[in-house]
């Protein structure tokens, strides 16, 4: 059997045989639930208790009643659900006073769902705005996921912080083929090009530009290059970028050629560096972000990982992401606004938190006159399960 699987029919019976338990899961929420079913009866049993369900006051066995009702319910939001499923579900529960337990299994799964659905949307969103030449949809999707992390940490009840990985994902997904790489390309050597010819350019985008942005490694490396010559206040020329660039041991290692430096530099007309340092700066952002959500993806996919520590590699997957977000902010003159979250601020009430940390110990039970819609009754007079009567 899936261990998730398991883990859902477990929570669910566990509830059926003692409704008691849904006291010890009020930070699971229907949603958290992987087939559809299940969600709509786990939402079916917390809407029969919050509405004073007969079984709630039973002094000694649960009413059948209260499966039957249940089902009933659920079935009105659900097709396929059944009296007799509804029995399997109590046979898969082994112990009902283990439903937290069962439901932090269920809110793990739910977890590792989440954060690969929403790295998915990131990484489409990149590859769609790189295809438009826009930014703005995909730094939407980042703010999401952020946000998504964020609360996701305090249902979990963890500290939400960006932890390197000790080591990159074994089984990272290979990088599809780039978006628009031609036409990148193209802006790329005629920014080159622009800067070569008219150095005084430089002091339009060096404050924002950087070589990681260029999706050619070469163009970068001659960026750098030109970055080299503008900060020590030597000229610039073809000549001057050549011999910086054996300096630095590109020509030896092959990663640029004189060919390739005269071939940016011929031809060059007229052009805005600020313009073309922007389209690139499109480009990087897109581009990293598509990396991050590849590298997010292969995290969530990773059954083994922790929810805390996969929560906290993934904000930290998002970081080359905020840096290039804040240069391409600040190249179009928009005050930087953090992606990230007050994390002290977020995640549920501690009481969920603890909750969700519950282990296989029975939790006491609260007093029967603090439920709402309940008849005072001794608490001794209650069973931690019950059968059905």
């Amino acid at each position: 059997m899936n261990p998730l699987l398991g883990a859902e029919q477990a929570v669910l019976g566990s509830v059926l045989l003692d409704p008691e338990q849904l006291l010890h899961l009020s930070w699971l929420a229907p949603d958290h639930f992987y087939r559809p079913v299940h969600q709509a009866l786990f939402a079916a049993l917390r809407k029969l208790r919050s509405d004073g369900h007969l079984a709630l006051r039973s002094e000694k066995a649960v009413p059948l009643s209260w499966v039957t009702d249940a089902v009933d319910e659920a079935s009105r939001h659900v097709r396929g659900l059944t009296a007799s499923y509804a029995h399997t579900l109590v046979a898969a529960c082994p112990r009902p006073a283990h439903a937290p337990v069962y439901g932090r299994m269920v809110l793990e799964g739910a977890i590792h769902r989440s954060v690969s659905e929403h790295a998915i949307r990131l990484h489409q969103s990149a590859r769609a705005d790189a295809l438009q030449g826009e930014v703005e949809g995909v730094l939407h999707c980042a703010d999401v996921l952020t946000g998504v992390l964020s609360d996701l940490a305090g249902r979990w009840g963890s500290e939400p912080r960006p932890v390197a990985p000790a080591a990159p994902p074994a089984t990272a997904p290979v990088a599809p083929a780039p978006v628009r790489s031609a036409q990148v390309a193209e802006d790329e050597r005629f920014l080159l090009a622009v800067l070569t010819d008219r150095p005084r350019a430089m002091d339009e985008v060096v404050g924002w530009l950087r070589p990681v942005d260029f999706a050619d490694t070469a163009h970068g490396q001659l960026y750098r290059c030109l970055g080299a010559l503008h900060h020590r206040g030597e000229p610039i020329d073809r000549i001057t970028v050549l011999w910086e660039a054996q300096r630095r041991g590109l020509l030896a290692d092959g990663t640029l050629s004189g060919e390739q430096l005269t071939a940016i530099c011929d031809g060059v007309g007229p052009g805005s560096a600020e313009w073309l340092g922007e389209q690139v700066m499109r480009s990087s952002v897109t581009r990293t972000a598509a990396g991050s959500a590849r590298a997010i993806r292969a995290l969530a996919e990773n059954e083994a990982l922790a929810p805390g520590r996969l929560i906290n590699h993934a904000l930290h997957a998002l970081g080359p992401l905020d840096d290039v977000r804040a240069r391409w902010q600040s190249a179009n003159s928009r005050p930087v606004a953090s992606p990230t979250v007050d994390w002290s601020a977020a995640g549920p009430p501690t009481s969920r938190v603890q909750a969700a940390l519950a282990r296989s110990t029975p939790r006491p039970v609260r007093a029967p006159s603090e439920r709402r819609g309940s008849v005072p009754v001794p608490a001794s007079a209650r069973s931690p399960s019950r059968g059905h009567g």
